[in-house]
């Protein structure tokens, strides 16, 4: 079935952080809405790479390299087998993320943040 997703409307119907929500499926991709509170934690992904798109607020990507700051309308690609760490910059951070549908939060580990069935919105 074909519709549309009011974002304001999607962020607004779940209040949990860093447990993404599926906002849709494209072929074998998923976009996933989640709230950033705080850091994550480090982790990869072995095949997936993630699309993290700021909706409101502030974050950072962590990695090895050196930090990436992301501002409200940006957006980074952290590719597969990049160690990352997102962190909200500001008190609450709305992200849109576009990943394979096999792509756990957490990456590779497993822990009380792992979200292995998310939600649908």
């Amino acid at each position: 079935m074909i519709g549309k997703v009011n974002l304001a409307d999607a962020f607004a119907s779940f209040s949990d952080h860093w447990s993404p929500k599926i906002a849709g499926d494209i072929n074998d991709m998923q976009v996933k809405l989640a709230k950033f509170e705080g850091k994550f934690d480090w982790h990869h992904h072995e095949r997936e790479d993630e699309l993290f798109l700021v909706v409101k607020g502030r974050m950072r990507m962590g990695l090895r390299s050196g930090d990436i700051d992301l501002e409200e309308g940006e957006m980074i690609i952290v590719p597969h087998g990049v160690e990352h760490c997102p962190e909200a910059l500001s008190e609450q951070c709305h992200m849109l993320m576009l990943e394979p549908n096999t792509t756990l939060n957490t990456g590779t580990i497993e822990t009380e943040r792992t979200v292995s069935n998310p939600e649908r919105l």
